[in-house]
């Protein structure tokens, strides 16, 4: 499975998505930028998308809630290391409260990993993000020791509502 995003204004990229209504298409955005994430076993209907296979997938993706991207940049030589960290923690998530789904990203033409999840609301995340679970997972990620070894340069979170396909009528 196949994970491509692609930014721009919100009323284009939602035109976007209403052009291929049977492809897995999640609007979000923020206040600084909209983002559309298609995910596909097939290529792309974007022209030029930034490309990441799927490494780890539990839920669906819905159009509702609230996403986070954690993106990471990881050396070359530490790729097998850092995939490691991250496959088989389905069961950190299952038991959470107002998770939805998770998605971990391989970059295909970069060095950033993206760690996307969807919860059901911004509470449900911040309940996550506060949580032991999270510590244990991303634990040791910020140390200096880490970030000279691992790391290309420091990570970071970018949150994105995603509003719902529900219209007025």
């Amino acid at each position: 499975m196949n994970i491509y995003l692609t930014s721009g204004t919100f009323d284009f990229l939602q035109k976007i998505k209403e052009k291929h209504p049977s492809e897995t298409m999640v609007l979000m955005q923020n206040n600084e930028t909209s983002v559309l994430l298609h995910e596909t076993p097939k290529k792309t209907v974007f022209g030029a998308p930034r490309s990441y296979q799927v490494l780890e997938s539990l839920g669906s993706l819905v159009q509702a809630g609230f996403a986070s991207m954690r993106h990471i940049p990881v050396t070359d030589e530490e790729r097998p290391v850092f995939e490691h960290r991250f496959k088989n923690k389905e069961s950190i998530f299952q038991a959470l409260s107002g998770f939805i789904a998770l998605r971990v990203l391989r970059p295909v033409k970069s060095n950033t990993y993206i760690i996307f999840t969807l919860w059901n609301s911004e509470k449900s995340y911040k309940e996550w993000e506060d949580s032991k679970a999270h510590e244990n997972l991303f634990n040791n990620l910020a140390s200096e020791s880490l970030q000279a070894q691992m790391f290309m340069g420091k990570s970071y979170v970018s949150s994105y509502y995603l509003p719902s396909e529900e219209k007025d009528e």
